[in-house]
């Protein structure tokens, strides 16, 4: 029997039994982060990093999480199991399975450019590589961050000269920590939606830093702080909430700002193509550096991406799950 199988409930190892990013309730989770997606409610036994556990108890509540550092190898039943830096946020892993000799990397969501804020990605040589494929097309092909950061400051010190409020819609874990790191201070206070404040104080109590931001919530109004950037959850763009700060513009910062027709549909002023995920040039280098021989694909655009891997000599496969890739990190909790 092969080290990993696939089930209704998730990704499962027979010989630890245990499931890697299940979507259904079951006795014992190894967790690659902590978006929803992956780290879902309602597991017996949760192992995740050090450092994505405290979000995620923060999330999923009074949980039972085991943790382990980068690269520390578990003895679990038949199987050898280990950590990897996957580089899409922070604590965010792939996980290794090793069985009888056979031996399978589950990746997650992972991104292959280093951000300054998670640990960069590490290729984990395999046989049996499992890939996310949520912008594998060659249409995505993601600027440096450097480019991107000078086009949001731009942004926002135009707005702050016109009297506007910035505000940018972002993931609550993950993006909006990474977007501070790239927002220039001197330009104005940078203000953060209670969801994403509450994600800061997690992440700040365990020692990652973060720039200096001030929670919007309560009675604030635009005239508290003027020419600030408000960081959101892109569900609140354009809310009651949001519509107190007076004349505003909104921006989202988003892989899928890359295609026009999603740059409308949000209906924001303003769309800045950043992702947490790899793009096509980052997917294709990840795989080939695995060694694996058989690829399999999941949430994304699975079915052009396997056929372009097997074109080019892998032995790739569609794998279906319900992980549901950037759009599923909107989630405000």
């Amino acid at each position: 029997m092969a080290a990993l199988t696939f089930t209704p409930s998730g990704i499962y190892c027979p010989a630890g039994d245990f499931y890697i990013d299940p979507w259904k309730p079951v006795d014992r989770a190894l967790i690659t982060h902590g978006h929803a997606d992956h780290a879902r409610w309602g597991m017996g036994h949760y192992l995740a990093t050090d450092i994505a556990a405290p979000v995620m108890r923060h999330r999923l509540g009074d949980v039972s999480i085991d943790t382990v550092r980068y690269g520390e190898t578990r003895r679990i039943g038949g199987a050898t199991v280990s950590f990897h830096p996957a580089g899409h946020v922070p604590g965010s892993a792939q996980i290794r399975v090793e069985v009888a000799g056979e031996v399978w990397v589950a990746s997650g969501d992972y991104k292959v450019v280093d951000d300054g804020l998670s640990t960069p990605f590490e290729p984990v040589s395999c046989h049996h590589f499992i890939t996310e494929s949520t912008f594998g097309l060659p249409v995505f092909r993601w600027q440096s961050q450097d480019v991107i950061a000078a086009q949001i400051n731009d942004w926002w010190r135009g707005c702050a000269a016109d009297g506007k409020t910035a505000f940018l819609g972002c993931y609550a874990l993950g993006k909006a920590q990474r977007l501070m790191s790239m927002l220039d201070p001197d330009i104005g206070p940078i203000l953060t939606h209670t969801a994403i404040e509450n994600t800061n104080a997690v992440m700040r109590a365990q020692g990652i830093p973060l720039a200096a931001t001030i929670q919007a919530g309560g009675d604030l109004v635009h005239k508290d702080h003027p020419g600030a950037i408000v960081l959101a959850p892109p569900s609140a763009l354009g809310s009651a909430w949001a519509r107190k700060f007076g004349p505003q513009e909104t921006a989202f910062a988003s892989g899928w700002m890359a295609v026009r027709g999603i740059r409308r549909r949000r209906a924001g002023d303003r769309g800045f193509v950043i992702s947490d995920h790899a793009d096509w040039s980052g997917l294709l280098p990840a795989i080939q550096e695995t060694g694996a021989e058989n690829i399999y694909v999941t949430h994304g655009y699975t079915d052009i991406f396997t056929r372009y891997l097997n074109e080019q000599g892998w032995n790739a496969q569609v794998l279906q799950t319900e992980f549901g890739g950037e759009d599923a990190e909107e989630d405000a909790a």
